[in-house]
């Protein structure tokens, strides 16, 4: 069985996998299509987009999501970033859902950013909250109810 494509003939990143637009491509399957990111936060800075449109993680048939993890995979080798231990380069894997949670294109995409020093690549802060075991234990509940009725 062969991939779906859905396109939006408006969307940016459907027009560069359809060759409307060039772009500096990496990595192209049935599923997936990569690319060097024309805006850079680090050498390397990478886009895996799957080749179906959608604004939002959940919008994406599940067999488009299973190839782009091996495909970030293949690219953290072919970038030099794959080293093992805390030491050495690292990477962040960045993907946004929606306006609010810093998404600029309302097509699913996935960033693969070298991070080879401190000032280079993905920099970010990480609020957090003091946590009330009795409240979070109630909420774990409740998703784990909601988890039994998905199955």
């Amino acid at each position: 069985m062969s991939a779906k494509v859905v396109h939006d003939a408006s969307c940016i990143f459907c027009k560069i996998i359809k060759g409307e637009i060039p772009s500096f491509k990496l990595i192209e399957t049935e599923y997936t299509y990569s690319f060097l990111d024309i805006q850079p936060t680090s050498k390397g800075h990478a886009l895996i987009i799957p080749k179906y449109h959608g604004a939002k993680l959940h919008n994406i048939p599940d067999e488009y999501l299973t190839d782009i993890l091996p495909i970030t995979k293949k690219l953290t080798k072919v970038l030099g970033i794959d080293n093992d231990g805390s030491d050495g380069f690292g990477y962040n894997i960045l993907q946004n859902n929606g306006k609010l949670a810093h998404q600029e294109v309302d097509h699913v995409h996935f960033h693969l950013i070298p991070k080879f020093d401190k000032e280079s690549g993905l920099i970010i802060g990480w609020p957090t909250e003091e946590t009330d075991f009795e409240k979070l234990g109630e909420y774990h509940k409740e998703l784990l109810k909601k988890l039994e009725s998905l199955e």
